[in-house]
């Protein structure tokens, strides 16, 4: 652009552009954002934008605008795309003379986005810097500015990128900083490529305010450690540039202390479905879908954060089990806390808000609204006896004297816009008050005004009227001309009429055309009053919120117990898993009507420490393998499980490697991606953790796959001891058998060419692989199936040596079949009481137990 054509404006555009090369920038021109040049070209391609220019030169000279109004919606999409925006508004009074100045105030990117349009879902928006203060020394901090919570983690050693990565994909990093000369940076974006292709990264200054921890977080808080804190200096620098506020609600800093929570690591949150589905990563059938019964915004997040952190201190374990015991006992404390809870809005994200100033009137609403539940939430409470419950009665406040403030202010349902009035209450402000009286009182004050005046010079066709050109006018027709007083001064001359104006027309137009503006001002003055009045109560409002977020968390354990009919998991010391009838709780949700077989299972390091499943594919054996990990996990974070007992001692961790995921964006086959999976579980795994292995070995040929499945079950044997569920379709491997690996498997039923899986785990292994019978199943054509057959018998025939041994479930289940329904059918048939039954009672009853053990037995 030729600088000698450059206008001021443009001069201050270059300016901001120049302070934020990497934004794209929207400029403040009146009642529109305007982007200009490059900017402009890409903002009309991702917004579909029309590109225009004022020297009518689209090459050289191209723009674009958005309407001001409707700019968060814009800038919203950017960001989704993996934008940064740079805000630059008009500073002081835009009908000043001279040049309005503008400066950027803010730049909005994915990890620190506040509008409306981000905040939708009640998901943490979590920004995460990495920093490496020394060689092999890596330490992660992180917040989430929307709701004040702030993290760190220190991570050393062989497993630190490993760890790290798996904390990024914990958190769902919607923005990830790397600080200048990290090393580990390659690894890391080619790891968010494949999982978190959405998240933004930039490389920033290991340079920073050293001083920002201190002013943010209590002294006990910040770490001893220099290359932590330089890393929450680091982040804080970064926040404190871009959303250029004081950011006073990021107050608290918690430590990621793996001695305190059980570390799930990428795979294993993925393959149990525990906060995101398979399919596509949303909330549907996972865990967190099952287990959410959550009334707030807050709670849900606490939620979805407890399950991704399970517990590893029985103490802690207990006392969550406590609560939500007493809320699965005390049905009308739960059901008065729900509706309790049921008008609290997201505190946390509205008290940023509010910190950062975008808060409007709906917002106090809000958050009045929510302080209005305060009293009956505690008064629930009050009666509450278990540690956890208790503690959060103590700690809700409820900020009557704030409350009744925002009452008496605000009215019920204020505008979106805070520069516009219709905000405050009658009542609250006597200036307001009178104002608004003038203004309502304009139109008889002029009738009064015309009639006083026809009166006094005896013009009976005089009146006053108004245009936008000349105010307020009294207008007389030429007849009455010579009528006209002293004092009338002439404004304007029509064909039959004259214009006049006095100097009482003068300061009531003065009035009346100043009244809206002032009202509209006093108002906005008020609003803002009111809002850095919350604004001083921020901190101990925020403590109110997290208490509130955990009650909600147990109320929402509590609900989900009693409508699936969970109970109360016993705490074991003795490292031991002990279920009986457990269920799986997310395929139970989705079968609904259909029976759900439940399965015992029994692991510890005394008894079996490895479960070595044999039984065809499709027949149960990973749902089974999912079910014990997922009743663990649900233990551990304080949840009544789906089963008829439980006694679970915590794991340190969960690894599991279940299903075939090709990494096809790294270039990485099935069976590399499988063998990377393996290889972690055999480096990390203790003798505290539970360890699910599926169909180790099969993506290579069938001696391999064989030998790898073995050496991996006799390392974990003889070395980890880790409690172990291993499913394999290599039959061989159940000579393995010894008082630490027992074999079990999926019972099956046979008639004729067709068989039948029970869904039952039992002792002992399967004679066959069952693969025709399951391609048969599966609609293959009878023509393939029955060939397929004939080259088994003679592949069979001729290598009779290589045969597996039968240790036949058929053969040893005649004395345990009855075993298989010990479970629901015969304890609901042991406890009828049929003395007290009518016949037609008793014949509904002996019906439905009849349909319910023929759908157990795979006939239904």
């Amino acid at each position: 652009m030729d600088a000698q054509n450059v206008t001021p404006m443009m001069q201050q555009y270059l300016a901001a552009k120049e302070a934020h090369p990497g934004e794209l920038l929207f400029f403040r021109l009146g009642d529109f954002y305007e982007m200009f040049f490059d900017d402009a070209k890409v903002a009309a391609k991702e917004l579909g934008l029309t590109l225009t220019s004022r020297s009518g030169d689209l090459e050289k000279n191209p723009m674009c605008g958005v309407p001001y109004h409707a700019a968060d919606s814009y800038i919203a999409r950017l960001v989704a795309k993996g934008f940064k925006v740079a805000i630059a508004e008009q500073i002081g009074d835009p009908k000043a003379k001279g040049l309005t100045h503008r400066e950027v105030v803010k730049v909005v990117t994915p990890g620190t986005a506040l509008s409306d349009e981000a905040l939708r879902d009640a998901s943490n928006i979590y920004i995460v810097l990495l920093h490496e203060p020394a060689p092999g020394q890596f330490v992660l901090a992180g917040a989430d500015i929307t709701t004040g919570e702030a993290f760190y983690a220190v991570y050393a050693g062989e497993h630190a990128a490993q760890q790290i990565m798996d904390e990024l994909y914990r958190r769902m990093a919607a923005e990830l900083l790397l600080t200048e000369g990290f090393s580990l940076a390659d690894e890391v974006r080619a790891f968010l490529a494949h999982r978190l292709p959405h998240c933004v990264v930039s490389v920033v200054s290991r340079e920073a305010d050293a001083a920002l921890p201190a002013q943010h977080f209590p002294a006990e808080e910040i770490p001893c450690d220099a290359g932590a804190r330089a890393a929450l200096a680091a982040l804080l620098t970064y926040l404190h540039e871009t959303v250029m506020a004081d950011l006073s609600q990021i107050n608290r800093l918690a430590f990621l202390d793996a001695a305190e929570t059980m570390q799930l690591d990428t795979y294993t949150l993925r393959n149990l479905e525990i906060t995101r589905s398979l399919r596509d990563g949303g909330k549907k059938n996972t865990l967190f879908d099952v287990l959410d019964f959550t009334r707030t915004p807050m709670g849900t997040r606490l939620l979805k954060a407890w399950l991704e952190h399970p517990l590893l201190t029985p103490h802690r374990i207990d006392a969550r089990l406590d609560a939500v015991a007493e809320l699965v006992e005390k049905s009308t404390l739960r059901d008065a806390l729900r509706d309790a809870l049921h008008t609290v809005y997201d505190f946390e994200r509205l008290l940023t808000r509010i910190e950062t100033q975008t808060a409007n009137a709906r917002d106090l609403v809000a958050l009045r609204i929510s302080l209005a539940a305060l009293p009956a939430v505690r008064a629930c409470l009050a009666a509450a006896v278990s540690r956890l419950l208790v503690r959060a009665a103590g700690e809700i406040e409820t900020f009557d004297a704030l409350r009744d403030e925002l009452t008496h202010a605000l009215v019920d349902e204020p505008g979106l816009s805070v520069r516009e009035g219709g905000m405050i209450r009658a009542g609250y402000d006597a200036d307001l008050d009178e104002l608004r009286r003038f203004s309502h009182d304009s139109k008889s004050l002029l009738q009064e005004m015309e009639e006083r005046e026809r009166t006094r010079t005896g013009i009976k066709t005089l009146k006053i009227g108004y245009n936008k050109v000349f105010g307020y006018y009294i207008e007389v027709r030429h007849s009455g001309r010579d009528q006209v007083p002293e004092g009338y001064i002439r404004k304007q001359t029509l064909a039959n009429t004259e214009r006049f104006i006095t100097e009482e027309l003068k300061n009531f137009e003065a009035k009346i055309l100043g009244a809206e503006e002032k009202i509209t001002a006093l108002e906005y003055h008020l609003f803002t009053e009111l809002r850095e009045r919350v604004r001083e109560q921020l901190v101990p409002i925020q403590g109110v919120a997290r208490a509130i977020a955990r009650v909600d968390v147990l109320q929402s354990l509590a609900a989900a117990a009693a409508s699936y009919r969970y109970v109360r998991p016993t705490v074991g010391a003795d490292g031991g898993i002990r279920i009986r009838d457990g269920r799986h709780p997310l395929v139970e949700r989705i079968l609904q009507r259909d029976v759900f077989v439940p399965n015992d299972t029994e692991l510890s390091h005394g008894g079996t420490e490895t479960m070595l499943i044999t039984g065809p594919n499709m027949a149960g054996k990973s749902t089974y393998m999912r079910q014990v990990a997922l009743l663990t996990l649900m233990a551990q974070v304080g949840s009544f499980v789906p089963a008829r007992t439980a006694e679970i001692a915590p794991v340190d961790r969960i690894f599991t490697r279940i299903g075939a995921s090709d990494d096809l964006v790294s270039g990485q086959s099935t069976f590399m991606v499988e063998m990377n999976e393996v290889a972690q579980i055999l480096r990390e795994a203790t003798r505290d953790s539970l360890v699910i292995l599926d169909e180790i070995g099969r993506g290579t040929s069938t001696f391999d796959g064989m030998s790898i499945a073995r050496a991996v079950v006799e390392h974990i044997d003889g070395r980890i001891h880790a409690k172990t569920l291993f499913a394999t379709h290599y039959h061989e491997l159940t000579e393995m058998e010894n008082e630490r690996i027992r074999n079990y498997c999926i019972a099956v039923r046979e008639k004729g060419k067709n068989v039948v899986f029970l869904r039952r785990i039992v002792a002992g292994a399967a004679d066959k692989s069952y693969g025709i019978h399951v391609a048969r199943l599966a609609g293959l054509p009878q023509r393939v199936t029955e060939r397929a057959e004939e080259i088994l018998h003679a592949l069979e025939a001729a290598a009779p040596q290589s045969a597996p041994q039968e240790t036949s479930v058929q053969k040893t289940s005649d004395a345990g079949m009855a075993s298989l329904f010990a479970g629901g059918t015969l304890d609901e048939l042991r406890a009828l009481d049929v003395m007290t039954m009518t016949p037609l009672e008793a014949l509904n009853t002996l019906y439905r137990l009849q349909e319910q053990a023929r759908k157990e037995e795979g006939e239904g």
